[in-house]
């Protein structure tokens, strides 16, 4: 029986024909199967709620939210979940489409934790961190991709979403090295 190259892939959001494409791509000439697991991070809902009040007012302004609704905030968390696995269903779709095997799942873990367990479950020989570009985390080495090359030992590398690979190469964005 062969082995498989496993693949894990972290998406911020809903894959577009344009990614799966790209990161098939990436794997063309192997001569072993490709498979590829992909993770959709959900945020909790009162994280969502409160970094949205902050970034619209000040505390001066709008105090914290000390009771907040839980059922309101259940909904909501219904809502995320609900929107993830749908942006998830169409993202493995999407990879099924090249004909190559792929699933997935969402977590409410910390996204970087996630990709290790996920790394570690299939023997993944890569992974894949596919997000907008986020300027600031990456400056620092604290987005995504920089956590999870210090965390999970194989060789990961950085897309970003929605952009073609000749669009990612200048100017420090997009594949930031294996």
């Amino acid at each position: 029986m062969d082995e498989t190259y496993d693949v894990v892939l972290l998406v911020e959001r809903e894959l577009t024909e344009l990614d799966a494409r790209q990161v098939v791509a990436l794997h063309e000439g192997l001569d072993e199967p490709v498979s590829y697991h992909l993770l959709i991070p959900v945020e909790d809902a009162a994280s969502k709620v409160q970094a949205a009040l902050g970034s619209i007012a000040r505390y001066e302004l709008i105090p914290p939210m000390d009771a907040t609704d839980a059922e309101a905030l259940q909904r909501l968390n219904q809502d995320l979940v609900q929107q993830a696995r749908a942006e998830l269903d169409a993202s493995v779709e999407l990879l099924r489409a090249t004909g190559r095997p792929a699933d997935g799942r969402v977590t409410p873990d910390d996204p970087v934790r996630a990709l290790a367990g996920e790394v570690d479950k299939h023997q993944a020989a890569e992974a894949i961190v596919l997000t907008a570009p986020h300027a600031v985390q990456e400056f620092f080495h604290l987005d995504w991709t920089s956590r999870a090359r210090r965390v999970i030992g194989i060789p990961t590398l950085h897309l970003l979403e929605h952009e073609t690979l000749d669009e990612q190469g200048g100017a420090g964005e997009g594949v930031s090295g294996v």
